[in-house]
């Protein structure tokens, strides 16, 4: 089984290809299971309330007043599926430890921070940032080149998306644009980012055995990525407060996901 790497551990990089397993729709729903138990045993719904909560309802509250924010209102919610594999990380860490054996509990999300891989995540938290800024701008030229200036209030975004061809292009081209933003992200990090905090691997490695195994199992990764983002729109209503508990969920489920993909 592989281990998170110590202070101690001096080895430069491996960048030998790990081989990559053949997983269905019984691996997701293991992952998903097991990633409920780890859940359960180490709830981190209270951090997700204390800190993403307030900071994502802030955005949406300041969002629906109007102004320049309104557009991105559903973009910024989408985006949260692009930062989410990087935000996780020290929920792998809590999963990591159960698996091995070890005790485990809120607290060790943070022992990520201790981690000899911390600046390979953190340089992977900057690439997908980037892309999440792209996506925003994205957004912003999309809904600029379909529907034009900005609407008044919440109720006119709805009424323009639901009830007009501009609105209808909107919806259309945006959610296409975002769908390849979403894919690109999946590709890049389902198991890269794991397999930097589980193994002694460059960051070049962890990207190409993240690729090679959505190309190995593309139809069980799209369910995947489809089921990470009915999870978060699900989550985010009412108010954004499911998301305490879809959030972390999902960040358990993906450690075990990695776990069964990658040899």
């Amino acid at each position: 089984m592989a281990r998170a790497w110590t202070t101690q551990d001096a080895a430069p990089a491996d960048t030998t290809a790990p081989a990559i397993r053949r997983i269905g729709l019984g691996d997701l729903r293991a992952a998903l299971a097991r990633g409920l138990d780890d859940f359960l045993a180490s709830p981190t719904q209270l951090f997700f309330l204390c800190v993403l909560y307030p900071v994502v309802g802030l955005v949406a509250a300041r969002a629906m007043a109007g102004g320049a924010l309104l557009p991105l209102l559903f973009p910024l919610v989408a985006g949260l599926s692009l930062v989410g594999p990087v935000a996780a990380v020290g929920l792998y860490e809590i999963s990591r430890r159960r698996e091995a054996g070890q005790p485990a509990s809120w607290q060790n999300a943070f022992d990520v921070l201790r981690n000899p891989a911390f600046f390979s995540i953190a340089a992977m938290g900057v690439l997908v940032m980037a892309i999440f800024v792209a996506w925003l701008f994205a957004a912003r030229a999309i809904f600029e080149s379909t529907v034009g200036p900005v609407p008044a209030s919440i109720g006119d975004l709805v009424r323009i998306t639901f009830g007009t061809p501009e609105g209808h292009r909107l919806a259309l081209i945006g959610n296409g644009i975002g769908f390849l933003f979403a894919l690109a992200v999946l590709m890049l990090t389902v198991v890269s980012v794991p397999m930097l905090l589980d193994r002694n691997v460059s960051i070049g490695t962890a990207i190409r055995t993240s690729i090679r195994a959505c190309l190995a199992n593309p139809v069980t990764m799209a369910v995947w990525g489809l089921l990470v983002a009915v999870l978060l729109l699900l989550g985010s209503l009412p108010a954004f407060i499911g998301l305490a508990v879809v959030m972390p969920l999902l960040g358990h489920a993906t450690w075990h996901l990695y776990r069964r993909v990658v040899a």
